[in-house]
């Protein structure tokens, strides 16, 4: 079990504007968390701050890539209406400010593939930032080669463009790049989708597609690429937006959950259709939680006794589930009872 909950003061070294609303942020990390900061291409960070006396968590991917000479990392993050972590630190986090931050995770990473296997990447706005942590990682290390597709509203909303330009220019047998603006060309649609896939990876059905971007766009790319037959085995999507409603048809008459939390035993009613988190909390408990998709991890925690069915789950390995983890997030109770452990 490797996903540490704790959070850790960074200084941010440096604030890199790349566009009007995006924001980079440059992270020291100290020599005494090298270790725990050691991050992979494509995975992401949880920020905490206190925002007008409320605790605000977010998460936010890295846009650098891992390099064993630099103790920084850096995450990217665009203003979005009402968003209240991502404006607040893009209007008033400044060089020497600190922040305070969870060690990295996610599984939104490169594969070990085979050189020829190609990557294809779709990144739509921000999504942009953990795929190019991702390129730049697979043209380092690996000789597969690479297509991206990357839709944006319009030209001034393209984020990394120049830097993208001189990776496709520097590696012009490997990195082919399809920019598309909607200004310009409508939005990208799924034939749009199914015909740069074709001319991508018509050849090389192995291929490993990569998808990020606003909760619409990746419906659209995640419908064609199953329209083309794309095995879900290779296809892997990083969601930070929260799904829309999932029903289980729940058969198991459950009748409270027993949590763990902070040294305290609480028991709560439950209630049919909330989570183990929406139960914490209707019972006045506080436990930690992020990004409440089913991707971080925040949320994490043991179950010691009853069993529980996650609807999404883009955080945790098979065998730490097999161990009886789960994200409480997505997890819905399956069982008369449940003891859930926080503290574990």
């Amino acid at each position: 079990m490797d996903h540490d909950q704790n959070y850790y003061a960074l200084r941010v070294a440096a604030v890199v504007e790349e566009t009007a609303d995006t924001r980079s942020f440059v992270l020291d990390v100290p020599a005494e968390l090298a270790t725990e900061f050691a991050y992979a291409a494509g995975q992401f960070c949880t920020f905490r701050a206190s925002i007008t006396g409320s605790e605000v968590v977010r998460c936010y991917s890295m846009s650098s890539t891992p390099d064993p000479g630099d103790t920084t990392l850096t995450v990217t993050v665009k203003r979005v209406p009402d968003g209240v972590m991502s404006n607040w630190m893009i209007d008033t986090l400044h060089a020497g400010d600190t922040i305070e931050t969870m060690r990295p995770a996610g599984l939104f990473v490169v594969q070990d593939r085979g050189p020829g296997i190609p990557i294809v990447a779709f990144g739509g706005g921000s999504g942009i930032t953990p795929i190019f942590s991702i390129i730049q990682a697979a043209l380092a290390d690996t000789a597969r080669p690479l297509t991206l597709v990357y839709a944006n509203r319009d030209a001034d909303s393209v984020i990394f463009g120049a830097r993208l330009r001189a990776l496709a220019a520097e590696h012009p047998d490997r990195l082919t790049i399809h920019w598309h603006l909607d200004s310009e060309a409508g939005y990208l649609t799924p034939d749009d989708c199914v015909r740069l896939v074709d001319g991508a990876a018509g050849d090389a059905p192995g291929a490993d597609f990569y998808v990020c971007g606003p909760g619409p766009y990746m419906d659209v790319v995640e419908s064609a690429l199953a329209k083309v037959g794309v095995s879900p085995s290779h296809l892997f999507i990083e969601r930070f937006v929260v799904p829309g409603e999932h029903v289980l048809e729940e058969r198991s008459g459950t009748e409270s959950v027993t949590y763990r939390l902070n040294g305290r035993k609480t028991t709560v009613d439950y209630r049919m259709g909330d989570s183990i988190l929406d139960t914490a909390r209707r019972g006045g408990l506080k436990p930690p939680f992020s990004c409440e998709s089913g991707s971080c991890a925040t949320c994490m925690a043991h179950l010691d006794e009853g069993s529980a069915t996650m609807r999404v789950n883009n955080a945790l390995r098979p065998d730490e589930v097999d161990d009886g983890w789960v994200l409480t997030c997505q997890a819905v109770p399956q069982s008369r009872t449940l003891v859930v452990d926080y503290d574990a």
